[in-house]
């Protein structure tokens, strides 16, 4: 695994976080490890350091001049002479310097005194160009001399001295300039830290034939894509290697991780480049295997094919959308500078597995230690399926399909019979393209009729499916993708003609549970990502000619094609280049990384064409979305993240008395193909849903006698009758108690249920918080604006929901949907009319309030035996004076908005019905400032009160310094210098 000690290593993710995330979303615990090591003068080792010899180093002359020193070590089996003459080259760094990002110009090959180059570094994992001159270059090492972005100075020292048979050696990196002398100096310094460390153990390994890094000659300049005569950014993300492996023969030997291997290898081949393209990588992802639990399964892979990333990271453990986000994760760290070459794996053994489960034997594959990690965890990690769901048996991916199935039916206006047809129909034309496919698990075309049929060797599974009609999850798969940097593959020497482009990537989640959302037919986020994704990239769906659509059920392919408006049966564009999870083999959560590396080999056959894959988690619940080209992007690659036109979602009840409408139905069967139960999904008059599952066999003749969507149903007493036959109308979810539209670049949240005078309940908490979480998802959203309809703000908790044992406090951000967990984009509340009790917690919860003049703001809990526990006593403690305070908590009387504006409550007051248009202008102002400074300048002010006194300089140099060392640092300064506008990156 890792050398790296435990400091070392939360000092580098710290480091990794600070520019990878936008929104500073640092780990807490992170923080406080790495601030418990830093006291108040702190400036690095002076000391001479014992290498764990017999030899000590003492540091070199003038580094006591550098206020900022950091130091790394090590010893070695490489005699001196050959270490010294490997730093002498410097054109090797990047075998062993990991702060090295890229060259500017030619690198510098061995170094004589007084030459002169420059090369872009990483500063928390921020690109910083340094111009360096070799000072001293002897038989012992170097001494480099440099200067960095504003007024940053640093020096370089290498030395190396015999020891026994080996050496010992030393790195001593001294940095000062006006950003480093205050707290960010040793914020950087532990970042560096962690970087020299692993510099001196590669260095130390050099020349012994384990873990050093191929000589990569990267350089930061635009790279001339010679088919289309542009000029490229170097840091555009691209697909230079694809692999995959299809193992039919159990192999014991094979855990999916060697299997990861076998792809990589396979991939690294494929690109032209070789095995060294693995060993030069400095991030590996991983898609978590399904068959064998691995605690850091990147870090193997890792070690398996030689590579010493700087990070490892994976996808959550469940979901098949893990593959697509990673290669998206991927494509957005090279194109912020933070990784060049990126590995992405995934595997299964499952077949082997299950071959040496039934000979009573357990596979000695690896496992890891309890305190084994990656570095980053990606993805959306919760419970599938809710209680009601599971109750009636909800609880596995192909009875949850099969029950949508049926409502995809209805949308598409099929009988029974038509759409048995349909869909047999589609996954036989899946099977055709697997049996063109080398690397599918069953390459066997299989006719409609025998997929449609239920026979011994392909039994019902649960209605309309049989096992020829569901993924396949029992094989051993694996495969490898390379995601480069366009400067490193040039560097590598990869042929263009290999390059295939990530234009665009999106990401996006459905309504959770499969029982709230409005229709179980539809994606509005598979919309979303893909709508996001294309746009970004320029086209429409009609000019993306390869498709790949997740498709573990037929429902899952419908569903998908609708969201994008493809056609289900277009022959001259199927909707699968693999052939689909059941025929080309559904790895767990790794399909999608199949779908990608099928892909890429007809993109560079077809290089004027566009493909689109997209891969889904759970019940067509988390999904992301890859654009790919061999012709380069017209814009920078992002990884978007688009916010949701999400319908109103349905309450979903555990009981009813009274008449209700069929919406779904399926019927799982028993292995003998005996019907097990019915399972329907009703809704109510009102829009409810409530989920049934029967065995009486009139349910079941029912279900399977024609078609029951549509029919009405009478609960009584927990006994369900056919009340007629007649088709209704399915009926409509309630009104959204939270409305939510864009102005720009802001989010405009409205709580709607006037006639309560938006009260909250159960329901608008759960639809308040989905609200907040796709505003701070989305990158796009800078600032939110919180506002009530109907001329009130809130008036708090629904008390008469509450009686009911209806509480509105959510899985996340807690009490209110809101008030535990406030979002971390700036919340402006634009109150009308009265804020009291939970509405008074609401507005307490943004970073400025707007109110009209008339009016006023409470916590009335008091007169009503309660307390405002949802934040609103503490909230009102922080931002008023003490007996202000007290006299709302104590007398639960409310203020009007103008008094608690002289007292700095509310920040602005307004003509009444003119509170919404002020707090829209504010944001729009905020949102014009750069991201980064908006982010961590809330940020600070939201810690700074709870920081120790001790360590608050150096808290808030953690905040700081990726804002100080950003390219909108640079863009700010350069903008006002040149009188015009910036132009923010958020990076």
């Amino acid at each position: 695994m890792s050398s790296r000690s435990p400091l070392q290593r939360r000092a580098k993710q710290l480091a990794g976080t600070a520019s990878a995330v936008a929104g500073m979303a640092r780990n807490p615990e992170t923080r406080k490890a790495l601030l418990s090591s830093l006291r108040p003068g702190d400036s690095g080792a002076q000391a001479p350091v014992p290498a764990g010899g017999s030899v000590t180093l003492d540091p070199p002359t003038g580094l006591e001049d550098f206020s900022r020193r950091s130091v790394a070590v090590a010893s070695s089996a490489t005699p001196p002479d050959q270490l010294a003459e490997a730093i002498a080259d410097f054109g090797r760094a990047p075998e062993w310097f990991s702060l090295h990002a890229a060259w500017r110009g030619d690198p510098p090959g061995r170094l004589a005194e007084g030459d002169t180059f420059a090369q872009q570094i990483l500063l928390m994992d921020i690109p910083a160009e340094v111009r360096w001159t070799a000072a001293s270059v002897t038989s012992r090492g170097l001494e480099l001399q440099g200067t960095g972005p504003m007024g940053i100075v640093l020096a370089l020292w290498c030395a190396v001295a015999p020891d026994g048979t080996g050496s010992v050696l030393r790195v001593d990196v001294g940095m000062d300039g006006p950003p480093l002398r205050g707290p960010i100096g040793t914020t950087v310094v532990r970042s560096i830290d962690a970087a020299l460390a692993v510099s001196a153990d590669r260095l130390a390994a050099m020349g012994t034939g384990a873990g050093a890094r191929p000589a990569w000659t990267v350089r930061d300049e635009p790279v001339l894509h010679e088919a289309s005569g542009r000029m490229l950014d170097p840091r555009t993300p691209v697909v230079v290697g694809v692999g995959q492996v299809v193992q039919r023969v159990p192999q014991p030997a094979n855990d999916p991780v060697a299997l990861a291997a076998q792809a990589l290898r396979a991939a690294a081949e494929d690109s032209g480049a070789g095995e060294q393209l693995l060993r030069a990588a400095d991030a590996v992802y991983a898609v978590p295997s399904a068959s064998w639990t691995y605690r850091d399964q990147s870090a193997l892979v890792a070690e398996a094919v030689g590579a010493t990333p700087n990070e490892r990271v994976q996808s959550t453990p469940y979901g098949g959308d893990g593959s697509q986000l990673l290669v998206n994760e991927a494509a957005a760290a090279i194109a912020s500078g933070r990784s060049q070459i990126v590995l992405v794996a995934g595997a299964e053994a499952g077949s082997t597995l299950a071959a040496v489960q039934k000979d009573g034997q357990t596979p000695d594959w690896p496992e890891q230690d309890g305190d084994i990690a990656p570095d980053r965890v990606v993805g959306v990690d919760r419970v599938a399926n809710n209680e009601i769901e599971t109750a009636v048996g909800l609880g596995a991916p192909v009875y949850v399909y099969s029950l949508m199935e049926s409502a995809v039916r209805h949308r598409r206006g099929h009988d029974v019979p038509q759409h048995r047809e349909a869909i047999s129909g589609l996954w036989s034309r899946m099977s055709a393209i697997a049996a063109d496919n080398p690397y599918a698990w069953s390459p066997t075309e299989v006719p409609a009729d025998e997929l449609a049929s239920p026979t011994p060797s392909n039994r019902a599974i649960s209605e309309p499916y049989t096992k020829l009609m569901c993924a396949n999850l029992q094989v051993d798969l694996a495969s490898g993708i390379v995601v480069t940097s366009v400067a490193a593959a040039q560097a590598a020497g990869i042929a263009q003609d290999k390059w295939v482009f990530v234009l665009a990537g999106a990401s996006a989640t459905d309504q959770w549970f499969v029982s709230e959302r409005a229709d179980l037919s539809t994606s509005p986020a598979i919309r979303a990502a893909g709508r996001g994704a294309l746009e970004h990239a320029g086209l429409t769906i009609d000019q993306v000619k390869h498709i790949d659509l997740y498709s573990c059920f037929p429902a899952a392919v419908q569903i998908g094609a609708d969201a994008l408006g493809l056609p289900v049966d277009d022959p001259e564009r199927p909707l699968s280049v693999t052939g689909g999870l059941t025929f080309a083999g559904g790895p767990g959560n790794g399909y999608g990384s199949h779908a990608i590396a099928t892909l890429v080999p007809i993109l560079r056959a077809d290089p004027t064409a566009t493909g689109l894959s997209t891969s889904l988690g759970w019940y067509a619940t988390k999904h992301s979305v890859g654009l790919y080209s061999a012709q380069p992007p017209e814009r920078a690659f992002e990884h978007l993240r688009p916010m949701v036109e999400r319908p109103p979602a349905r309450r979903v009840l555990r009981s009813y008395e009274g008449d209700v409408v069929v919406e779904a139905t399926t019927v799982p069967y028993a292995r003998d193909g005996a019907p097990e139960a019915a399972v329907l999904s009703v809704l109510t008059p009102n829009g409810d849903r409530v989920l049934l599952r029967s065995d009486t066999p009139e349910i079941i003749a029912f279900v399977l006698d024609g078609d029951p969507i549509g029919r009405t149903l009478r609960l009584s007493g927990g006994e369900i009758s056919v009340l007629r036959r007649k088709i209704a109308e399915l009926p409509e979810p309630p009104s959204a108690p939270v409305k939510v539209r864009r102005e720009g670049a802001v989010a405009v949240v409205t709580l709607d249920r006037p006639e309560a005078r938006n009260a909250i309940d159960a329901r608008t908490a759960a639809a308040l918080e989905l609200a907040i979480d796709d505003a701070e998802a989305d990158d796009t959203v800078r600032v939110i604006v919180l506002t009530g309809a109907g001329g009130a703000f809130c008036a708090g908790m629904d008390l008469k929901a509450a009686a009911r044992g209806e509480f509105p406090v959510t899985e996340r951000r807690g009490p209110l949907g809101l008030t535990g967990q406030p979002p971390t984009k700036p919340l402006i509340a634009a109150v009308e009319g009265s804020a009291l009790a939970g509405g008074c917690e609401l507005a307490l919860a943004a970073d400025l309030i707007v109110a009209a003049e008339d009016a006023e703001f409470g916590i009335p809990e008091v007169r009503r035996g309660l307390i405002a526990a949802a934040g609103g006593v503490m909230r009102l403690r922080d931002r008023l004076p003490r007996n202000i305070a007290m006299e709302l908590t104590l007398l639960g009387e409310p203020l009007p908005a103008a008094r608690l504006a002289e007292l700095g409550l509310v920040n602005r007051v307004t003509e009444p019905g003119s509170a919404l248009e002020v707090a829209i202008d504010l944001a729009t102002r905020i949102a014009a400032n750069a991201p980064l400074s908006v982010s961590v300048g809330k940020k600070m002010i939201d810690e700074s009160p709870g920081w120790d006194l001790d360590d608050a300089f150096q808290q808030q140099s953690i905040l700081a310094s990726p804002v100080i060392l950003s390219d909108d640092a640079r863009e700010g300064v350069a903008a006002f210098a040149e009188g015009r506008e910036p132009v923010w990156r958020g990076r």
